[in-house]
């Protein structure tokens, strides 16, 4: 008696449908760190007080988070305007021109490597099933994991800026005034290896290389900054 083998259904873990609020998560989070960092570890370096330190560390987070908010609000908005504006025009050339449409999708799948005859037969049924997601998905690169979410964006930013910006404020509130710059850039270099580590993690990319990068580009920001403040000795 044969025995008859099921294959086991095949599903692939995929990250790209993170991308729309991974990115800016990575941004807002790291920017908190290093800008926060940079700043609190830049005013220590001049001498300035303790309560200075924080005042101004506290403004940078809020001020921080709202333009992180707001900026990537406006950005995402415009790529969403950009994207409705192309799909307007392709809706209006498959109503006025639907056989050159056809055409230019078959073409498209036909330099992509299908044969001309099947090309054209996939063209004319999704020409009939959905036009307007064809041209937009093969034409456009338009796709639902990949579609503008300005306020997913603004959000996301924000509460990752405001979470990065806490770590190196908290530990300026409480590291005593001996080794308060060394004590605040290590904890926060501590935070960017962490934050390479989880957006490498949650997009599926090498760790290695994305904690790094991050560490790498932190710590320059905070040498920079802090040379800056011990130099000129004054608030930066």
């Amino acid at each position: 008696m044969a025995i008859t083998v099921v294959p086991m259904p095949h599903h692939e873990v995929h990250f790209i449908n993170r991308v729309s609020w991974l990115r800016a998560a990575v941004l807002g989070a790291n920017d908190g760190i290093v800008s926060t960092a940079s700043l609190v570890v830049g005013i220590a370096a001049s001498g300035a007080a303790r309560e200075s330190i924080l005042l101004s560390g506290v403004a940078a987070l809020v001020a921080g988070a709202m333009s992180m908010a707001a900026g990537e609000y406006v950005s995402v908005s415009a790529q969403a305007d950009v994207e409705q504006a192309d799909l307007a025009k392709e809706k209006q050339a498959l109503d006025q021109q639907p056989e050159a449409e056809r055409l230019e999708l078959r073409d498209i799948y036909i330099e992509r490597g299908l044969e001309p005859d099947l090309a054209d037969k996939v063209a004319t049924q999704l020409m009939e099933t959905d036009a307007l997601g064809a041209h937009a998905r093969d034409e456009l690169g338009i796709t639902d994991t990949g579609t503008a979410r300005p306020v997913q964006a603004a959000m996301a930013s924000a509460a990752s800026f405001a979470v990065g910006a806490a770590a190196p404020l908290l530990a300026a509130a409480i590291v005593p005034e001996q080794g308060r710059i060394t004590c605040i850039a290590a904890i926060s270099l501590l935070c960017l290896v962490l934050l390479g580590y989880m957006g490498a993690r949650a997009g599926g990319a090498r760790r290695m290389r994305s904690i790094i990068r991050t560490l790498f580009w932190g710590a320059l920001a905070m040498a920079v900054t802090a040379g800056a403040g011990h130099l000129f000795g004054a608030v930066v």
